[in-house]
């Protein structure tokens, strides 16, 4: 006999605003123990030191977590002048000063070259594997660590604002696996100054964003009054790009079973019309809720993933 899973079967996504000083992981078994939630994950890792969007998936959520760490994200992030870390950070110990302080001009002025698909040389401070073992780990324990560069997108980058000669605070929108300590640390090289990252915000994962985020408190306080339901959000949420396709009870029966079901050329052109180049996955519902995620082929949807709703 298989052994109950311990907690509630809990299905859908909290978009946490993650405090100061608390890891993803932490966080991610704090909102599952207010759930009690049988499992949880999240979409993409927030360092400690930062703030903001960590979108949490609660249950059969988990299944569409990959879909999200593919997503676009936005940060906002002030740059300190005058100091370059080993963490590139205000954590890190300090490598190299200079009294260079540059002007929103001159930051602005070499901004275009860190727009558009760019070479990025990740921190050696990360979670990044070499072989097998984290980048941080081994650079915490004085090895020197060496990674490759690889390309990344960034789609926008702006200064905000000025406060002061020492710091300078910028937004950026980006793709999957751009770092913001590697962009300050280029920035600050490109200048001639040295630079770490004294703040840091995620201000977005695709669709999840500040305006529709919870904090871990308000979260707290919906447990005592029984309403954490209320921060709950659907499943789908993180499919907002993969068109949708209803499907009858029958079919979803057959795509629970994992068998393909054959559309009528109606709903194949439908659904073309509304797929990513490149793309063929599909999400099925029923009755308003996930069935599966199929693969579009010779007609027929092919379940890749299946809910239990």
């Amino acid at each position: 006999m298989a052994r109950r899973k311990k907690g509630q079967a809990i299905s859908g996504w909290i978009n946490l605003d993650k405090p100061y000083d608390l890891t993803s992981t932490h966080a991610v078994g704090r909102i599952r123990r207010l759930f009690d939630a049988q499992k949880a994950g999240h979409a993409g890792t927030l360092d400690p030191l930062a703030t903001g969007i960590l979108p949490i998936a609660l249950g059969e959520a988990t299944k569409t977590v990959p879909f999200l760490v593919d997503a676009d994200k936005a940060y906002r992030f002030t740059i300190a002048w005058g100091r370059t870390t080993t963490t590139l950070d205000r954590e890190g110990e300090t490598v190299a000063e200079s009294d260079v302080r540059p002007g929103v001009a001159e930051v602005e002025a070499v901004l275009p070259r860190f727009v558009g698909e760019i070479d990025q040389i990740p921190p050696a401070y990360s979670a990044i594997k070499v072989d097998g073992e984290r980048a941080y780990d081994l650079a915490r324990a004085g090895e020197t660590v060496e990674l490759a560069s690889r390309k990344v997108n960034v789609f926008a980058a702006r200064v905000v604002e000025a406060p002061d000669a020492d710091h300078i605070t910028l937004e950026i929108e980006c793709g999957k696996g751009t770092y913001v300590r590697a962009i300050v640390r280029d920035i600050a090289e490109a200048l001639g100054a040295c630079g770490h990252v004294s703040a840091l915000r995620r201000t977005r994962v695709g669709q999840f964003t500040e305006q529709s985020a919870v904090a871990l408190e308000m979260l707290e306080n919906l447990s005592y009054e029984a309403r954490l339901s209320e921060a709950l959000l659907p499943v789908e949420t993180a499919l907002d790009d993969i068109p949708v396709l209803a499907v009858t009870d029958e079919d979803a029966f057959r795509l629970k079973q994992g068998r393909s079901v054959v559309l009528v050329p109606r709903q194949v052109e439908a659904v073309k019309a509304r797929l990513k180049p490149g793309s063929r996955t599909v999400s099925a519902m029923a009755g308003g809720s996930m069935v599966a995620l199929c693969e579009m082929r010779a007609g027929r949807l092919e379940p890749s993933r299946v809910f239990n709703l």
